[in-house]
């Protein structure tokens, strides 16, 4: 798939995503779906339309996606990557506190009141798999198309960032974009990206029932409502910041391991050096709409 391909794809995504957000809001009460059909339908949004594009490409549709094997001991690796990086993703977490809602604990209560296999499933499996086909997968493939690497792995994050429609969830998806298009070039493969998602969203679901547990064991099934304020935000930022300090390198080490494991280092330096596709751009009109459409969606949700 070529890049301007891809940018009518997150275009079409997008179309797709606001439409279904405003049939939902004109039904009001009329049409009400459960948060295990909501999860099923916001990820459906997303690879649908990939699906669609891809038919044409029939048998070359791996060459578009690059579901290649991986050692296992890069496996493990990429979990030990998943938890170095975590501190990391928490401090840009907390930063976009300091002016917005957290998304993701605003639905927790929804989350925890569905068994734990369930959720585990839809946010650690399924949703982690069809955002990966989709960004790392058809996306980043496509940009990369151009030869503009480093173009793509921006490219391909700042969608993914957008896509979830929200400023909190934005900044750190962004950075989590960054980081999977890594995995992707240092192990040749989309399951590196997948496995490492899927990892991600799973100790998330894990630590969500986990904190409902605490609660229902030591306080009744209930805690005091009390916004975090700014100070103790700040707190909680600096101790992150330290821990991020220490991890983060780490985690560019693992990276390089992987490479060297997957045998991957001269392939990775060629990057820097690859020539530019033929008359194709990165930027085109339809990722410059489905830009602005993410963006005046997402003001206008943070003024609402």
């Amino acid at each position: 798939m070529k890049s301007k391909k891809a940018n009518w794809l997150f275009l079409v995504i997008i179309l797709v995503h606001i439409a279904v957000v405003t049939l939902l809001y004109w039904a009001g009460d009329r049409i009400t779906f459960s948060i295990i059909a909501n999860f099923l339908l916001s990820e459906a949004i997303i690879i649908g339309p990939a699906i669609l594009f891809l038919l044409p490409m029939k048998g070359r549709v791996n060459e578009a996606l690059g579901f290649h094997k991986i050692r296992i001991s890069t496996c493990f690796m990429i979990v030990l990557f998943t938890i170095l990086v975590m501190p990391l993703v928490t401090v840009l977490n907390a930063l976009s506190l300091f002016f917005t809602d957290n998304a993701v604990a605003a639905m927790q209560d929804d989350i925890v009141g569905v068994p734990l296999g369930v959720m585990w499933f839809l946010i650690g499996i399924y949703g982690p798999f069809c955002e990966e086909f989709v960004f790392r997968g058809v996306l980043y493939t496509g940009y990369k198309r151009t030869g503009k690497v480093i173009g793509a792995v921006l490219l391909s994050s700042l969608t993914f960032g957008l896509m979830h429609m929200n400023f909190n969830q934005a900044l750190y998806a962004f950075a989590i974009g960054l980081l999977l298009a890594m995995l992707v070039e240092v192990t040749g493969s989309l399951w590196a990206s997948t496995l490492c998602h899927m990892i991600f969203n799973s100790l998330q679901v894990c630590l969500m029932f986990f904190s409902d547990w605490l609660v229902d064991t030591f306080y009744g099934g209930t805690l005091p409502q009390t916004e975090i304020s700014n100070v103790e935000l700040m707190a909680a930022l600096s101790v992150y910041l330290v821990i991020a300090a220490v991890t983060t390198p780490i985690a560019i080490c693992v990276l390089a391991w992987m490479a060297k494991n997957e045998n991957r280092v001269e392939i990775i330096r060629g990057l820097r050096i690859r020539k530019e596709g033929q008359g194709e751009y990165l930027i085109s009109i339809p990722l410059i709409t489905g830009i602005m459409l993410c963006l005046g969606y997402i003001s206008l949700e943070f003024i609402l």
